[in-house]
């Protein structure tokens, strides 16, 4: 079996903690309805791409983007530590719209296949 690659790991790292933090610890309303939905590494380590879907409009997702800022100092400072690295990667907060396309398919499909039925 072949091991993850040590950016994989450190990924999953982030999303744990990222998670975990965010239950326990971010009091922010903006980003209390976010998911985490996956953490993408650059090869270097420098930079987390941090995927994350939220239920609502183009406004909520707004406003949990800007929730994710504002907690930017906090979240890298509490998760540095779990991660065992010398630097803490420059976290990028990306909204997550694969969620929105699988449902915006689902719901195309359950129309296709209902208007055959008539």
């Amino acid at each position: 079996m072949k091991p993850y690659p040590r950016g994989d790991r450190v990924g999953i790292k982030i999303q744990a903690s990222l998670t975990e933090l965010m239950t326990k610890k971010i009091q922010d309303p903006r980003i209390e309805m976010a998911t985490i939905s996956g953490v993408k590494m650059t090869p270097d380590l420098r930079i987390a791409y941090v995927y994350f879907s939220v239920f609502g409009d183009e406004k909520r997702v707004q406003e949990a983007q800007e929730g994710f800022k504002s907690s930017l100092g906090f979240i890298k400072k509490s998760i540095a530590p779990k991660l065992g690295l010398r630097y803490m990667p420059d976290l990028k907060f990306i909204h997550d719209t694969s969620f929105d396309r699988g449902s915006r398919i689902d719901s195309l499909l359950k129309d296709t296949f209902s208007e055959g039925d008539h």
